[in-house]
């Protein structure tokens, strides 16, 4: 029984595979009459609002020949403290799979165990897999790979984003750069688990920077409070929102103490001369990226937005074959 739970419990050549195949997903989408769910129906539970990953979830599960049906908290009893193993081990004697959005990872983890079908993490407050290999794949459509590449990321560097970034990076070998004040950083027991077990310190001009890599891999990690330091070279500059779902009554202190950490001009003069700008959506203009920044690479944006269709098809056809 295959499932993507995270990407820290992914093989490096199922990753691959799936980063491979959503080229032809992409081209072949309307001609294509491979129908892998045919006869499937597929729940979606949602305890977290979305726009990106419901629609493309639900397009792409009838693009693949299945049914679906979304199911929000206040649909079903879980939303009245029923536990999710016992939801799990009713949907999985009447759909054939289930995606999950929601707080806790353990909530998704304990899903798969007791329903016995396959379960997609469509987001946790741990990881967001599909995300990362939408990313993964849009940055391999723009620059031809992501080997031996340099992706920076500005802001909360302590989220489910940057996390799941972190064991792509160990498991696929690329350079990946967090910008943000210590808090807002990782913990070193997050690398540990990714497998970088070769971390040094060193004292920078802004603070303390960290390093890590695992040489059998050639991944690397680097940590810095510095923006600069992080964007120079970077052949990808990516951020999300500064005040993530379930952070609502943080909000002011966190935009309070984030507010240098944006993208701009500025640091794109530093990167590569053909970096691009990511950013995995809803953006607030004159927070984490600048207005001006953000339409210039929007082409870029939307289609990393897009990329979120052709990407979950192509773990939908990898979890039933």
């Amino acid at each position: 029984m295959k499932h993507l739970l995270s990407i820290e419990k992914m093989a490096p050549e199922d990753l691959e595979w799936i980063l491979a195949e959503t080229t032809n997903m992409k081209a072949s989408r309307g001609r294509s009459q491979d129908l892998p769910l045919t006869g499937q129906t597929w729940a979606m539970i949602f305890t977290k609002s979305s726009t990106r990953t419901r629609v493309s979830f639900e397009v792409g599960i009838r693009e693949l020949g299945g049914w679906v049906m979304f199911l929000s908290k206040n649909d079903i009893q879980m939303g009245r403290g029923e536990p999710i193993e016992d939801t799990a081990r009713v949907l999985g004697r009447m759909v054939h799979g289930a995606v999950i959005r929601t707080f806790a990872q353990k909530d998704v983890e304990d899903f798969a165990q007791y329903s016995n079908i396959p379960t997609i993490n469509a987001l946790t407050d741990a990881e967001h897999p599909c995300q990362i290999l939408t990313d993964l794949f849009t940055i391999q459509e723009k620059l031809g790979t992501y080997r031996n590449k340099i992706v920076t990321f500005v802001g909360d560097g302590a989220c489910n984003v940057p996390a799941s970034w972190i064991f792509a990076a160990a498991k696929l070998g690329f350079e990946f750069r967090i910008a943000a004040p210590k808090e807002f950083q990782p913990l070193l027991s997050l690398l540990e688990r990714a497998g970088f077990n070769h971390v040094q310190s060193q004292s920078g001009a802004k603070g303390e920077i960290i390093r890590a890599n695992l040489p059998s891999t050639g991944a690397r990690i680097v940590l810095t409070p510095d923006c600069v330091d992080a964007a120079t070279g970077a052949d990808v500059l990516y951020t999300d929102t500064l005040v993530s779902m379930g952070k609502e009554a943080e909000a002011a202190g966190r935009i309070e103490a984030l507010k240098d950490y944006q993208i701009n001009a500025n640091l794109l003069k530093v990167a590569q001369p053909a970096a691009i700008v990511m950013h995995c959506l809803p953006a607030y203009r004159g927070k984490e990226i600048d207005a001006e920044t953000f339409e210039a690479h929007a082409d870029t944006i939307f289609d990393q937005a897009e990329n979120r269709l052709h990407t979950q098809k192509t773990i939908l056809k990898w979890l039933v074959s």
